[in-house]
């Protein structure tokens, strides 16, 4: 994988992370969307985290897919108890040299960062001022994929805790708490800002720019210096065949270098055996879905369709849904029988339907919006079985 570093786009939202610029309402929490696999993480990591610390922010990092066994709101505190941990031994040491027996910490220095955000331990919002107070720095806390909070009832108390510490470390001319969040999914992360009840009513959901004409033309230089005989590359073709992979540049690279291998056979151009690679990893893509949706219980089927077309609308079993989904089936359809349609397209693996601690419901990979919406425009919905040829028909 090649590094691309998006330097100018990080140092761009450092300064309104910060409170520094005139518009915006970044300071008060950064909320960025964008499809699986198109870069968000690796910006976060390598392009955000290195700016903000360069301004002299301490920088917490975590991803709540890292590991969806553990509960979103231990997964935030380990975090900040890790970052705070070597925070606190520079100060005892530091106490201990200068000969103090006692520090104005509040008795921080004697806390276990292990049982942070438990009942018999610190609070978020205490550690997170302990980590500011303790490092004579601002802290930004950056949460990967943060909408998984939302599957937890500890998850969704941790994130009003934040709401809480950003309220109570920040003043009008100073940020000492920045908040970054991001999703894979639109509609699961606008939960957290779309309702009176969300803990960050009023932020705005930002769209994360995917690459672009920059990215292309460093690939298409790396290629023309590795491959002189290929110059000049055709940068409009490799700009479609990238948007035909979903913007995503790990598939893109190894598509890439699938026909750019001696052993793929293709001699001389390369980009319209680019073009058809990628275009045959979008069919694929579909391909599956629409096997999946064929391989469901009809039940399933209309309540996964319903999920489809309301989006974050969809509520699953109001007079609405049910009439909907006994329409399509010709058939009555009760509250418990949609219950356990969507229990079990939540058992599914891969799991097809995401649930939140409110009995929320959302399509477990938002790139099934974009097939469900991409099949409604070409009037091709819903799928139906393919006929099978048989072996003695003409």
């Amino acid at each position: 994988m090649i590094s691309f570093p998006r330097t100018d786009l990080a140092r761009q939202m450092v300064p309104a992370l910060m409170g520094r610029t005139l518009f915006g309402d970044a300071h008060n929490g950064l909320f960025l969307s964008g499809p699986r696999r198109t870069g968000k993480s690796t910006f976060l990591q390598a392009d955000l985290k290195p700016a903000l610390e360069a301004e002299g922010v301490v920088v917490v990092y975590t991803d709540l897919w890292e590991d969806t066994g553990r509960d979103p709101a231990t997964v935030i505190a380990d975090a900040i108890g890790k970052a705070l941990e070597p925070q606190l031994g520079l100060v005892a040491r530091a106490a201990k040299k200068a000969g103090l027996d006692k520090l104005s910490l509040a008795g921080w220095l004697q806390v276990d960062t292990s049982r942070i955000g438990r009942v018999d331990g610190l609070t978020l919002v205490d550690a997170l001022r302990a980590l500011h107070e303790t490092a004579g720095k601002p802290v930004a806390l950056i949460i990967d994929e943060a909408q998984q909070a939302l599957t937890s009832e500890r998850g969704e108390v941790a994130m009003t805790s934040l709401k809480s510490a950003r309220d109570q470390l920040n003043r009008r001319d100073e940020v000492n708490l920045m908040l970054v969040m991001s999703g894979s999914d639109r509609d699961k992360l606008m939960r957290l800002v779309n309702s009176n009840a969300a803990p960050f009513f009023g932020s705005q959901v930002q769209r994360m720019p995917p690459l672009g004409a920059d990215f292309i033309a460093h690939v298409a230089g790396l290629i023309e210096a590795q491959r002189p005989s290929l110059a000049p590359v055709d940068q409009a073709a490799l700009q479609q065949a990238f948007e035909a992979i979903g913007h995503r540049p790990q598939l893109f690279m190894s598509t890439l270098d699938g026909v750019l291998s001696p052993f793929s056979g293709i001699r001389g151009r390369f980009e319209k055996a680019l073009l058809e690679a990628s275009s045959e990893h979008s069919r694929r893509d579909e391909e599956e879905m629409e096997s999946t949706f064929l391989g469901l219980k009809p039940i399933e089927q209309v309540v996964l369709w319903r999920l489809l077309e309301m989006g974050g609308r969809f509520r699953a079993f109001d007079a609405e849904a049910l009439r909907f989904y006994g329409e399509l089936l010709a058939q009555p359809v009760s509250v418990g029988m949609a219950q356990r349609a969507l229990e079990s397209l939540r058992e599914r693996s891969p799991v097809l339907v995401w649930k939140s601690a409110r009995g929320e419901y959302a399509v477990q990979d938002a790139a099934m919006h974009r097939w469900f919406d991409e099949r409604r425009r070409n009037g091709t919905w819903p799928p139906v079985p393919r006929q099978v040829q048989g072996l003695g028909d003409d």
